[in-house]
């Protein structure tokens, strides 16, 4: 059996920090990105979102890996994740989903960022900081927010005009796009709301003397198909070969997104078995006690690292391919697994238990956690904890790992 420890050391790597960890495959983050670009069409750029520590996955590793594979550029939501992203070496277009503080808008320019202009009441705050910066510093790239009908963010259409006005004539501003996003894609009438409303609000802009690129497709959009790529798509979820919880299992948009290859799975190995007699409690509680003399594994992670609490005694993991229950309260460091039916030589601390991901002819996908949790699948990724180590894999081995210490 090829351990853990094993394929780190081959690729040179150091060895792991503790006995849990995440695996990216970058082989299909790479393979998605080209799925979407075939989807949105020839010629439409795209720009993958990697908020959020790249749903999860890890921004930085992420990130290079996309610029690799041909994304035209990067999406995220605050203004240090996208500097974060330059530290860590990432070259090209990069957007902030959300305004930025004024204070920061020095930062965005010289950094080569684009920012979102998402209210008409921040126009003003815009034109006074990009005013106040030295001479020679590049225009900052405004992305202006269009309000369609998702009630977040945006500015609304009978105020675009007024708006525009004020960004064209200032100094130190370039326009550079026009976007919004949408509330339900999957709900065809509701978008086609929203769409005449982005419509109307890309007349108005016309109107003033810009013809500026346009962005609205993200994951559900792009997948069902039934959104316009126009200039650019912006894929999340499904970047990370995820289908969004809302489409509809056999759906158009879910059988698209059949061709995604998940790119995250979650491993452990115990840090200890014991047997344990009739009656034991298991966990704090104990909200379970063993029925029989049982085989309990502790695995090193928990709420802590992202394994929702709402998951005690109700999940499973995967040993040597078979479905063993998770049992008594998830705690912050450890849960529990009863492994007592487990058939062969008794499971040990050698043992690997994927807790999301394939194993054998078995697997445990994020939309099956996200169930058991009474939430969705971005909740699932995103709440990964940054002390979780990330090991990067292609179809070549390790290629890279990510712990709290580099």
């Amino acid at each position: 059996m090829i351990t853990i420890e094993d394929r780190l050391a081959a690729a040179g790597l150091p060895a792991l920090p503790r006995m849990a960890w995440l695996e990216i495959d970058l082989d299909a983050i790479g393979a998605n990105l080209q799925q979407l670009r075939e989807l949105a069409g020839p010629a439409v750029p795209v720009h993958p979102v990697v908020k959020a520590d790249a749903y999860g996955h890890g921004a930085v590793p992420v990130a290079l890996a996309l610029v690799r594979a041909g994304a035209d550029g990067l999406c995220v939501a605050t203004l240090d994740e996208a500097l974060a992203l330059r530290l860590g070496g990432v070259s090209g277009p990069i957007h902030v989903l959300y305004p930025v503080p004024a204070a920061g808008v020095g930062d965005a320019a010289t950094n080569g960022l684009s920012v979102t202009l998402g209210d008409h009441t921040l126009v003003g705050g815009l034109l006074a900081a990009t005013a106040a910066l030295p001479a020679g510093t590049p225009a900052l790239a405004v992305h202006v927010e269009v309000e369609t009908g998702l009630g977040r963010g945006g500015i609304a259409v009978a105020e675009i005009a007024a708006a525009m006005e004020r960004l064209v004539t200032a100094p130190g501003i370039r326009p550079a796009a026009l976007w919004t996003h949408l509330q339900a894609p999957e709900d065809d009438e509701l978008t086609a709301v929203q769409l005449a409303r982005f419509q109307a609000a890309s007349d108005v802009v016309r109107g003033v003397g810009l013809d500026l690129p346009r962005h609205a497709a993200a994951s559900a959009g792009i997948l069902t198909g039934n959104v316009p790529a126009f200039e650019g798509i912006r894929p999340g979820l499904a970047m990370y070969g995820l289908v969004p919880d809302e489409l509809e299992p056999g759906s158009p948009g879910a059988r698209a997104g059949a061709a995604l290859r998940p790119a995250l799975s979650l491993h452990a190995r115990p840090v200890r078995v014991a047997e344990l007699p009739a009656g034991w409690g298991i966990s704090y509680g104990p909200a379970f006690r063993t029925e029989r003399p049982s085989r309990i594994a502790t695995l090193p992670f928990g709420y802590g690292d992202g394994w929702s609490r709402a998951l005690s005694n109700r999940a499973e993991a995967l040993v040597r391919g078979m479905r063993v229950p998770i049992v008594g309260r998830v705690a912050m460091d450890a849960v529990m697994v009863d492994v007592t039916d487990v058939p062969g030589p008794p499971v040990d601390d050698r043992d690997a238990f994927v807790l999301i991901g394939h194993q054998g002819d078995a697997a445990i996908t994020v939309a099956d956690v996200a169930r058991l949790c009474t939430t969705n699948a971005w909740e699932v990724v995103t709440s990964m904890a940054r002390r979780l180590p990330r090991v990067y894999h292609a179809a070549s081995g390790p290629l890279g790992l990510r712990t709290l210490i580099g």
